[in-house]
Protein backbone atom coordinates (compact mmCIF):
# COMPACT_ATOMS: atom_id res chain seq x y z
CA UNK A 1 0.00 0.00 0.00
CA UNK A 2 0.99 3.85 -0.96
CA UNK A 3 1.13 6.13 1.72
CA UNK A 4 -2.38 7.77 2.77
CA UNK A 5 -3.23 9.99 0.69
CA UNK A 6 -5.57 13.34 1.33
CA UNK A 7 -8.63 13.66 -0.74
CA UNK A 8 -8.20 16.30 -3.19
CA UNK A 9 -11.36 17.47 -2.99
CA UNK A 10 -11.44 17.77 0.62
CA UNK A 11 -7.91 19.31 1.08
CA UNK A 12 -6.77 20.46 -2.05
CA UNK A 13 -3.55 22.05 -0.75
CA UNK A 14 -2.90 18.34 1.51
CA UNK A 15 -2.77 18.06 5.11
CA UNK A 16 0.62 19.93 6.24
CA UNK A 17 -1.14 22.63 5.02
CA UNK A 18 -4.35 22.19 7.13
CA UNK A 19 -2.14 21.65 9.50
CA UNK A 20 -0.08 24.98 9.58
CA UNK A 21 -3.22 26.84 9.70
CA UNK A 22 -4.94 25.06 12.53
CA UNK A 23 -2.09 25.38 14.56
CA UNK A 24 -1.94 29.06 12.93
CA UNK A 25 -5.24 29.50 15.13
CA UNK A 26 -3.28 28.54 18.65
CA UNK A 27 -5.41 25.26 18.34
CA UNK A 28 -4.25 20.92 17.85
CA UNK A 29 -4.31 18.87 15.00
CA UNK A 30 -6.75 15.54 15.75
CA UNK A 31 -6.51 13.11 13.19
CA UNK A 32 -8.55 9.27 13.22
CA UNK A 33 -7.69 6.07 12.11
CA UNK A 34 -9.15 2.22 13.25
CA UNK A 35 -7.14 -0.81 14.32
CA UNK A 36 -8.25 -2.47 11.63
CA UNK A 37 -8.00 -2.36 7.57
CA UNK A 38 -10.94 0.05 7.54
CA UNK A 39 -12.44 2.74 9.71
CA UNK A 40 -15.93 2.79 10.96
CA UNK A 41 -17.10 4.41 7.68
CA UNK A 42 -15.41 2.51 5.37
CA UNK A 43 -12.18 4.22 4.38
CA UNK A 44 -8.53 2.64 4.39
CA UNK A 45 -7.33 2.43 7.64
CA UNK A 46 -3.80 1.25 9.98
CA UNK A 47 -3.68 -2.18 10.48
CA UNK A 48 -0.54 -3.38 9.85
CA UNK A 49 0.46 -0.59 8.16
CA UNK A 50 1.17 1.49 12.14
CA UNK A 51 4.49 2.57 11.09
CA UNK A 52 4.07 3.77 7.60
CA UNK A 53 0.73 6.03 8.71
CA UNK A 54 2.37 6.74 11.77
CA UNK A 55 5.38 8.77 9.75
CA UNK A 56 2.86 9.83 8.12
CA UNK A 57 1.08 11.24 10.54
CA UNK A 58 3.86 13.10 12.53
CA UNK A 59 5.01 14.57 9.16
CA UNK A 60 1.74 16.17 8.57
CA UNK A 61 2.24 17.30 12.39
CA UNK A 62 -0.22 15.82 13.64
CA UNK A 63 -0.82 16.34 17.48
CA UNK A 64 -3.77 13.97 18.70
CA UNK A 65 -5.06 10.33 17.23
CA UNK A 66 -8.03 8.58 17.92
CA UNK A 67 -7.76 5.01 17.37
CA UNK A 68 -11.36 3.84 16.74
CA UNK A 69 -11.63 -0.26 16.43
CA UNK A 70 -14.80 -0.82 14.15
CA UNK A 71 -14.11 -4.14 12.19
CA UNK A 72 -11.22 -5.65 14.38
CA UNK A 73 -11.00 -8.67 16.37
CA UNK A 74 -13.51 -8.54 19.66
CA UNK A 75 -10.95 -10.47 22.19
CA UNK A 76 -8.76 -8.23 24.86
CA UNK A 77 -5.62 -9.92 24.24
CA UNK A 78 -5.81 -8.73 20.40
CA UNK A 79 -7.06 -5.00 21.16
CA UNK A 80 -3.82 -4.79 23.35
CA UNK A 81 -1.55 -6.12 20.34
CA UNK A 82 -2.68 -3.98 17.67
CA UNK A 83 -3.06 -0.44 19.95
CA UNK A 84 0.48 -1.48 21.25
CA UNK A 85 1.68 -1.51 17.74
CA UNK A 86 0.08 1.65 17.02
CA UNK A 87 1.70 2.80 20.46
CA UNK A 88 5.14 1.69 19.61
CA UNK A 89 4.80 3.40 16.22
CA UNK A 90 4.00 7.01 17.23
CA UNK A 91 6.66 6.75 19.79
CA UNK A 92 9.17 5.77 17.36
CA UNK A 93 8.19 9.00 15.03
CA UNK A 94 9.91 11.06 18.10
CA UNK A 95 6.59 13.54 17.36
CA UNK A 96 4.44 14.08 20.87
CA UNK A 97 1.56 12.85 19.63
CA UNK A 98 -1.97 12.13 22.26
CA UNK A 99 -3.34 8.80 21.68
CA UNK A 100 -6.66 7.81 22.13
CA UNK A 101 -7.70 4.48 22.44
CA UNK A 102 -11.54 4.24 21.11
CA UNK A 103 -12.56 0.57 21.69
CA UNK A 104 -15.99 1.88 23.68
CA UNK A 105 -14.80 0.34 27.07
CA UNK A 106 -15.76 -3.10 25.64
CA UNK A 107 -12.53 -4.82 26.62
CA UNK A 108 -11.73 -2.96 29.87
CA UNK A 109 -8.94 -0.66 28.14
CA UNK A 110 -8.23 0.87 31.95
CA UNK A 111 -6.28 -2.41 32.73
CA UNK A 112 -4.28 -1.96 29.82
CA UNK A 113 -4.02 1.60 28.02
CA UNK A 114 -1.13 3.02 29.47
CA UNK A 115 0.65 0.28 28.96
CA UNK A 116 0.26 0.32 25.13
CA UNK A 117 0.97 3.75 24.95
CA UNK A 118 -2.44 5.03 25.26
CA UNK A 119 -2.85 8.73 26.72
CA UNK A 120 -6.43 7.64 27.15
CA UNK A 121 -9.17 5.30 26.65
CA UNK A 122 -12.87 5.31 25.85
CA UNK A 123 -14.69 3.90 28.90
CA UNK A 124 -17.97 3.49 27.19
CA UNK A 125 -20.43 3.41 24.03
CA UNK A 126 -20.95 6.86 22.54
CA UNK A 127 -22.25 9.42 24.16
CA UNK A 128 -25.41 10.61 23.06
CA UNK A 129 -27.07 13.99 23.36
CA UNK A 130 -30.09 13.46 26.03
CA UNK A 131 -29.46 13.89 29.48
CA UNK A 132 -30.68 9.81 30.50
CA UNK A 133 -31.95 7.00 28.21
CA UNK A 134 -33.97 4.34 29.22
CA UNK A 135 -31.47 1.87 28.16
CA UNK A 136 -27.37 1.06 27.67
CA UNK A 137 -26.48 0.44 24.46
CA UNK A 138 -24.82 1.37 21.35
CA UNK A 139 -27.52 3.49 20.25
CA UNK A 140 -28.40 4.59 24.07
CA UNK A 141 -26.34 6.21 26.06
CA UNK A 142 -26.97 9.51 27.95
CA UNK A 143 -25.18 11.64 29.53
CA UNK A 144 -26.42 10.04 32.93
CA UNK A 145 -25.65 6.18 31.85
CA UNK A 146 -22.41 7.16 30.77
CA UNK A 147 -21.52 9.09 34.61
CA UNK A 148 -22.54 5.60 36.03
CA UNK A 149 -20.30 3.75 34.27
CA UNK A 150 -17.50 5.71 35.47
CA UNK A 151 -18.07 4.48 39.00
CA UNK A 152 -14.71 2.25 40.40
CA UNK A 153 -12.66 3.67 37.64
CA UNK A 154 -10.86 6.58 39.54
CA UNK A 155 -8.13 4.33 40.65
CA UNK A 156 -6.99 3.87 37.23
CA UNK A 157 -6.81 7.29 36.20
CA UNK A 158 -3.73 9.85 36.62
CA UNK A 159 -0.99 11.73 35.36
CA UNK A 160 0.00 10.44 31.48
CA UNK A 161 -3.32 7.87 31.00
CA UNK A 162 -6.74 9.24 31.77
CA UNK A 163 -10.56 7.56 31.39
CA UNK A 164 -12.48 9.09 28.60
CA UNK A 165 -16.20 9.11 29.04
CA UNK A 166 -16.48 10.25 25.41
CA UNK A 167 -17.33 13.85 24.09
CA UNK A 168 -18.72 17.23 25.30
CA UNK A 169 -22.42 17.41 24.43
CA UNK A 170 -22.55 20.60 25.25
CA UNK A 171 -24.36 23.12 22.67
CA UNK A 172 -25.39 20.94 20.44
CA UNK A 173 -29.16 21.56 21.13
CA UNK A 174 -29.87 18.39 18.69
CA UNK A 175 -28.39 19.39 15.72
CA UNK A 176 -25.59 16.64 16.52
CA UNK A 177 -26.39 14.22 13.89
CA UNK A 178 -24.93 11.00 15.22
CA UNK A 179 -25.07 12.22 18.50
CA UNK A 180 -29.31 12.20 18.45
CA UNK A 181 -29.73 9.08 16.88
CA UNK A 182 -32.19 6.90 19.55
CA UNK A 183 -35.07 8.50 19.52
CA UNK A 184 -34.43 11.57 21.36
CA UNK A 185 -31.61 14.35 21.27
CA UNK A 186 -31.11 17.70 23.14
CA UNK A 187 -30.22 19.15 26.41
CA UNK A 188 -31.16 22.05 28.43
CA UNK A 189 -28.73 24.74 29.52
CA UNK A 190 -28.46 23.46 33.16
CA UNK A 191 -27.88 20.06 31.67
CA UNK A 192 -25.30 20.68 29.66
CA UNK A 193 -23.63 22.51 32.47
CA UNK A 194 -24.46 19.31 34.59
CA UNK A 195 -22.28 17.44 32.06
CA UNK A 196 -19.26 20.15 31.77
CA UNK A 197 -19.25 19.97 35.45
CA UNK A 198 -19.30 15.94 35.80
CA UNK A 199 -16.39 15.54 33.62
CA UNK A 200 -14.69 17.96 35.10
CA UNK A 201 -14.66 16.19 38.45
CA UNK A 202 -13.79 12.95 36.53
CA UNK A 203 -10.62 14.44 35.28
CA UNK A 204 -11.81 13.55 31.92
CA UNK A 205 -10.36 15.19 28.49
CA UNK A 206 -13.03 17.59 27.78
CA UNK A 207 -13.27 17.55 24.37
CA UNK A 208 -15.98 19.87 22.34
CA UNK A 209 -18.34 18.24 19.97
CA UNK A 210 -19.69 21.22 18.10
CA UNK A 211 -18.94 23.67 15.85
CA UNK A 212 -16.88 26.39 17.14
CA UNK A 213 -17.24 28.53 14.77
CA UNK A 214 -21.19 29.38 15.33
CA UNK A 215 -20.65 28.36 19.03
CA UNK A 216 -23.76 30.69 20.71
CA UNK A 217 -22.85 32.75 24.12
CA UNK A 218 -24.83 29.87 26.06
CA UNK A 219 -22.44 27.39 25.16
CA UNK A 220 -19.36 29.45 25.53
CA UNK A 221 -20.55 30.38 28.77
CA UNK A 222 -20.57 26.88 29.77
CA UNK A 223 -17.30 26.10 28.03
CA UNK A 224 -14.95 28.85 29.11
CA UNK A 225 -15.73 28.43 32.78
CA UNK A 226 -11.80 28.89 34.01
CA UNK A 227 -12.58 28.04 37.29
CA UNK A 228 -14.66 25.14 35.90
CA UNK A 229 -11.65 23.82 33.70
CA UNK A 230 -9.03 24.33 36.81
CA UNK A 231 -10.76 21.73 38.44
CA UNK A 232 -10.74 19.20 35.49
CA UNK A 233 -6.92 20.05 34.97
CA UNK A 234 -6.04 20.62 38.88
CA UNK A 235 -2.22 19.61 39.46
CA UNK A 236 -2.40 16.61 41.74
CA UNK A 237 -4.19 14.48 38.48
CA UNK A 238 -7.09 12.98 40.98
CA UNK A 239 -10.17 11.77 39.11
CA UNK A 240 -13.03 12.78 41.15
CA UNK A 241 -15.33 10.12 42.52
CA UNK A 242 -19.42 9.81 43.87
CA UNK A 243 -19.23 9.39 47.96
CA UNK A 244 -23.37 9.75 48.28
CA UNK A 245 -26.28 8.66 46.21
CA UNK A 246 -29.53 9.36 47.69
CA UNK A 247 -31.20 8.01 44.57
CA UNK A 248 -32.28 11.45 42.44
CA UNK A 249 -29.50 13.21 44.65
CA UNK A 250 -25.37 12.60 44.23
CA UNK A 251 -22.58 14.08 45.68
CA UNK A 252 -19.00 13.89 43.91
CA UNK A 253 -15.83 14.51 45.49
CA UNK A 254 -12.48 15.27 43.67
CA UNK A 255 -9.10 15.85 45.86
CA UNK A 256 -7.01 19.04 44.51
CA UNK A 257 -3.59 20.12 44.79
CA UNK A 258 -2.49 22.01 48.06
CA UNK A 259 -5.20 19.72 50.48
CA UNK A 260 -8.11 21.52 48.42
CA UNK A 261 -11.38 19.61 47.49
CA UNK A 262 -13.71 19.88 44.87
CA UNK A 263 -17.40 19.08 45.44
CA UNK A 264 -20.18 18.29 42.91
CA UNK A 265 -24.34 18.10 44.33
CA UNK A 266 -26.06 16.64 41.28
CA UNK A 267 -29.92 16.27 40.95
CA UNK A 268 -30.71 14.11 38.25
CA UNK A 269 -34.09 13.69 39.17
CA UNK A 270 -37.18 15.67 37.92
CA UNK A 271 -38.11 18.10 40.92
CA UNK A 272 -36.09 20.51 42.46
CA UNK A 273 -34.34 19.82 46.02
CA UNK A 274 -33.56 21.05 48.82
CA UNK A 275 -30.24 19.87 50.66
CA UNK A 276 -29.09 20.47 54.17
CA UNK A 277 -25.17 19.64 54.22
CA UNK A 278 -23.46 18.92 56.96
CA UNK A 279 -19.48 18.93 55.77
CA UNK A 280 -18.64 16.34 58.65
CA UNK A 281 -21.04 13.75 57.32
CA UNK A 282 -18.72 13.85 54.12
CA UNK A 283 -15.56 13.52 56.08
CA UNK A 284 -14.59 17.10 55.84
CA UNK A 285 -13.72 18.57 59.07
CA UNK A 286 -11.57 21.39 58.13
CA UNK A 287 -12.30 24.90 57.81
CA UNK A 288 -12.02 25.76 53.86
CA UNK A 289 -14.03 29.14 52.24
CA UNK A 290 -16.61 27.89 49.56
CA UNK A 291 -16.42 29.10 46.54
CA UNK A 292 -19.57 28.65 43.68
CA UNK A 293 -17.72 27.75 40.51
CA UNK A 294 -20.96 28.63 38.42
CA UNK A 295 -21.56 31.86 40.60
CA UNK A 296 -18.29 32.62 40.67
CA UNK A 297 -18.19 33.86 44.41
CA UNK A 298 -17.85 32.63 47.67
CA UNK A 299 -20.79 31.44 49.26
CA UNK A 300 -19.48 30.74 53.09
CA UNK A 301 -17.62 28.49 55.29
CA UNK A 302 -17.24 24.65 55.80
CA UNK A 303 -17.80 26.00 59.69
CA UNK A 304 -21.61 25.98 59.01
CA UNK A 305 -24.01 23.48 56.99
CA UNK A 306 -24.14 23.95 53.37
CA UNK A 307 -28.39 24.62 52.22
CA UNK A 308 -29.89 25.39 49.33
CA UNK A 309 -31.97 24.31 46.68
CA UNK A 310 -30.89 22.44 43.46
CA UNK A 311 -33.08 22.40 40.26
CA UNK A 312 -33.63 19.39 38.23
CA UNK A 313 -31.34 18.02 35.91
CA UNK A 314 -28.33 20.29 37.60
CA UNK A 315 -25.57 20.68 39.49
CA UNK A 316 -24.03 23.38 42.51
CA UNK A 317 -20.22 23.11 41.91
CA UNK A 318 -18.13 24.14 44.60
CA UNK A 319 -14.34 24.33 45.28
CA UNK A 320 -13.26 24.18 48.93
CA UNK A 321 -10.12 26.43 49.00
CA UNK A 322 -8.23 28.13 51.62
CA UNK A 323 -8.01 32.22 51.95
Amino acid sequence: RNNIIPDPKKFPNGMKALADYIHSKGLKFGIYSTAAKWTCAGFTASAGFEEQDAKTFAGWEVDYLKYDYCNAPRDMQSAMGLYKKMGDALKKTGRPIVYAICEWGQRKPWLWGKEVGGHLWRTTWDSRDYWESEGYTNGQAGIMNILDKQEGLEKFAGKGGWNDPDLLMVGLWGKGKSSSHGGKSGCSFNEYKGNFSLWAMLAAPLIVNLDVKNMDYQSKEILLNREVINIDQDPLGKQGYKIRDDGDFEIFYKPLAGNEVAICFLNRGENKIKIDIDWKDLGIYESYLIRDLWKKKHVGSTDKNFITKIESHDVIMLRLMYE
